[in-house]
């Protein structure tokens, strides 16, 4: 009887408990979901979060990624720098500031986990590891095209941007 008991509590604390709330999100739903696959290695999920489900860049708004294999928190960094290079961005010593604070926000991740990123109304970067606040980058200009690695027109990726825009 005693297992019965335990069972029943961890599925009413599981069932029952509400997501976390994300702050700065008023009326948070998923705008879309998508899966990076590169060649063939899953490296993460990706889930845009908008108030309403109706994303709009100068609104607040989430961006979730659930890694699918183990990163390091400096690899993290470099490979954001490298896209929002890519993406245009040629100032090498606001790169170079900008890969020294994402690098020092950013942890090592493991399969499962997640760092999810929150774009607030003063557009300042909130970032969250598995739900715990990691820390934050006040300057408007990194939040653009930190966040136009996965939502520009012009992203290494228009598929997923698609899916996370809900286009497709």
């Amino acid at each position: 009887m005693k297992w019965f008991i335990t069972l029943l509590l961890f599925w009413s604390l599981t069932v029952l408990a509400e997501p976390p709330k994300l702050e700065f999100v008023k009326d948070p739903k998923t705008v879309g979901k998508t899966r990076l696959e590169v060649l063939f290695w899953d490296i993460y999920e990706a889930e845009l979060i908008a108030p309403e489900g109706k994303w709009d860049k100068d609104k607040p708004f989430a961006l979730r990624l659930t890694y699918l294999r183990d990163f390091e928190g400096k690899e993290i960094a470099s490979r954001s720098v490298d896209e929002m290079r890519d993406l245009g961005f040629d100032d090498e010593l606001k790169l170079a500031k900008w890969f020294q604070k994402m690098h020092r926000i950013f942890p090592d991740v493991k399969e499962g986990e997640c760092i999810m990123g929150i774009v607030d109304e003063d557009k300042v970067s909130h970032f969250y590891f598995n739900d715990e606040k990691i820390g934050k980058v006040t300057d408007a200009e990194f939040t653009e095209w930190f966040f136009a690695i996965w939502l520009s027109e012009d992203t290494s990726e228009p598929k997923m941007r698609e899916q996370l825009l809900g286009m497709n």
